[in-house]
């Protein structure tokens, strides 16, 4: 195996633990905690939200894993694009982790509120939905925001430049992030929930690039391109 395969490989496996790491916190370990306010206040399911914490520490590791395996490939289509995806993952990845941290501060609070005689119930209450607001803020501003421009126009630009994947699918990729970028603006404004259906339906194209992504790149690699060669052949400026 010689060194881009092996470089795709490991890309597309930092891909598939994306998934893998994002989908049990968000669908099924979180949801005690960000569905009832008075969990704080309640019996709590603690290790679930742990166990969904652990997750998203591997899960914010992997999305950084994705833009730094790459870039040393990416950033002979364009080196300044190639630092703007890299450093776009590493916000992605930042404000993920300040999210669980919110999350991880109603445990602690819930275990401090069960330990305490006494505790004024409606303060505890009233901290929690602070905590859980900070958690869903950074869910907007990090999968939602910088997964749509990093992982989605950037990556799908890069991608479509270089001709390292099938270009219609890194179209895809372009059109699929500034949907997601638009549905989270949207969001941001009021106009539906993040969790909606609408905003699935407007996330699923970006959703669907990045599990193409993870699938291409480990089981078939690079498509033959000028950029796979020791030296770069195309122009590195934006």
């Amino acid at each position: 195996m010689d060194r881009n395969r092996r470089t795709a490989l490991l890309a597309g496996l930092f891909f598939i633990l994306t998934f893998v790491a994002s989908i049990p916190s968000a669908l099924v370990l979180y949801r005690d905690v960000l569905d009832h306010a008075n969990y704080i206040v309640g019996s709590g399911a603690d290790a679930r939200i742990r166990f969904g914490a652990l997750l998203e520490v591997i899960l914010a590791i992997a999305n950084i894993g994705t833009a730094v395996v790459l870039f040393p490939i990416l950033k002979r289509a364009s080196e300044a694009v190639a630092l703007g995806y890299v450093a776009t993952r590493i916000l992605e990845s930042t404000l993920i982790v300040v999210g669980l941290i919110s999350l991880l501060s109603v445990v602690t609070l819930r275990q401090d509120f069960a330990s305490t005689n006494g505790g004024d119930p409606a303060l505890y209450v009233g901290l929690g939905k602070a905590l859980v607001a900070i958690h869903d803020w950074t869910f907007l501003l990090g999968p939602a925001f910088c997964a749509g421009f990093g992982n989605g126009i950037l990556l799908g630009y890069l991608m479509y430049r270089s001709g390292l994947v099938p270009r219609p699918m890194a179209v895809l990729g372009m059109i699929g992030g500034a949907l997601a970028f638009g549905t989270a603006t949207a969001v941001l404004f009021g106009a539906y929930e993040q969790t909606s259906g609408l905003s699935f339906l407007f996330t699923l194209p970006e959703v669907v690039w990045e599990a193409f992504l993870g699938i291409y790149l480990t089981f078939w690699g690079f498509l033959p391109s000028p950029v796979l060669e020791a030296q770069p052949v195309a122009a590195t400026s934006a």
